[in-house]
């Protein structure tokens, strides 16, 4: 037998499994059930957003109780649901989010805002569009980290120019001392470490909070001589390595 329960939410698993025809119908029964919060806190719209679902999106948008800031549980919006899609699947739903004027420069519980959560998928397409709605290239999530860290972790070249363009500080440190040209190098990117090392300025000798420079965490031989090499082109010479 259905629990009273179970039907409370039963918008939210319809907006979920992309059911749109079940969405429809629960709305016409009750339209207040598109400001039902489940056990999650979340709404039928976070659902449908985070599993990519545009047709249920727009249609519960188009409610009187639409939120586009809403936020579940961990402080995030459908917006940052949208940004964090894998392979820029969320684009389309993130520009009609930002049409509704959800705002980009909104964080998480943790932190993050959009722009963190598109950087750590390497969603190029994603991050321009967040930058030119106002999101901002200098916010630092809990973790002191900002996107360009993120995008460094993961080794998108094309993210760390477009950061770098956006007047992201190349230097921060986030709350491990772990600078961008860290996290690259630490990761085994080479050519994020190579695209770094040509930003006028950058401190190649910064130390993380254990003592390490960024070249000390090389994780192996090939990385290290490919970044003192790419190093020595822009000009840089590495502390504690012979010439």
């Amino acid at each position: 037998m259905t629990t009273i329960t179970e039907d409370k939410h039963a918008i939210h698993a319809a907006a979920r499994e992309g059911r749109l025809a079940a969405v429809e119908s629960l709305l016409s029964a009750n339209p207040k059930l598109s400001s039902t919060r489940d056990p999650d806190d979340r709404l039928a719209i976070h659902w449908a957003t985070s599993h990519n679902h545009p047709d249920i999106v727009r249609l519960l948008a188009s409610q009187k109780s639409f939120d586009p800031d809403a936020v579940d549980a961990s402080g995030w919006t459908c917006l940052m649901m949208a940004s964090s899609l894998k392979d820029d699947a969320g684009l389309d739903l993130v520009k009609f989010l930002l049409g509704k004027e959800a705002d980009a420069k909104l964080a998480s519980g943790t932190g993050g805002t959009a722009l963190h959560f598109a950087v750590s998928k390497s969603n190029l397409e994603v991050a321009k569009t967040l930058l030119a709605a106002g999101a901002s290239a200098r916010a630092k999530d809990k973790r002191g980290q900002l996107p360009l860290h993120r995008a460094a972790a993961v080794g998108s070249v094309t993210i760390v120019k477009l950061l770098l363009q956006n007047r992201t500080p190349v230097n921060a440190s986030d709350s491990d001392g772990m600078t961008a040209l860290h996290h690259a190098i630490s990761e085994g990117h080479g050519d994020v470490a190579g695209e770094l090392l040509k930003v006028e300025g950058l401190e190649v000798d910064k130390r993380d909070g254990e003592g390490r420079t960024a070249l000390e965490c090389a994780p192996d031989a090939k990385v290290r001589e490919f970044v003192v090499a790419a190093g020595r082109r822009e000009g840089f010479e590495f502390e504690g390595v012979d010439g």
